[in-house]
């Protein structure tokens, strides 16, 4: 069976507010496996990277000030359609236009306080994992429960 992978960061909002735990379980019990961890206050370098597309927009000073402003929960998580399921398990970016039950829209109010990012494609997946993660740092390793969540 093919797997994908995605970059999921819970910013610093979620980290200073203890939702790490909740965040990371409600991909856990959706059946995805985490390759990849670590906490890290992002430097402005990989910022830049990361928004690269927001550059020169009115908000990118900003977002990148926020970005850099505490420990960022950086995760990489793999299964079947991850990067698209897990856009949905994230809701809508702004938290108000979230239906209840996803994280932001159980978890988030403002748009600038958004609770996590979710790579938007399997290509920005790539991209942004290779961004925030060295090679070594993505564990391979098989799970009992594999067949208990997929055929």
């Amino acid at each position: 069976m093919s797997q994908e992978q995605t970059f999921i960061a819970i910013k610093p909002d979620a980290v200073q507010r203890g939702l790490i735990g909740p965040i990371i379980t409600r991909f856990e019990r959706r059946g995805y496996k985490l390759r990849a961890i670590k906490l890290l206050v992002p430097d402005r370098t990989l910022l830049e990277k990361h928004y690269d597309e927001h550059k020169g927009k009115p908000f990118f000073e900003k977002l990148v000030g926020f970005m850099g402003s505490g420990p960022v929960c950086a995760m990489v998580w793999e299964g079947k359609d991850v990067v698209k399921t897990g856009r949905v398990m994230l809701g809508a970016t702004n938290p108000l236009a979230s239906a209840p039950g996803t994280i932001r829209g159980d978890y988030g109010i403002d748009l600038g306080r958004n609770v996590c990012h979710g790579s938007d494609s399997v290509d920005s997946a790539k991209y942004e994992i290779n961004l925030w993660f060295q090679s070594a740092e993505i564990q391979q390793y098989d799970r009992a429960i594999e067949g208990w969540v997929y055929e």
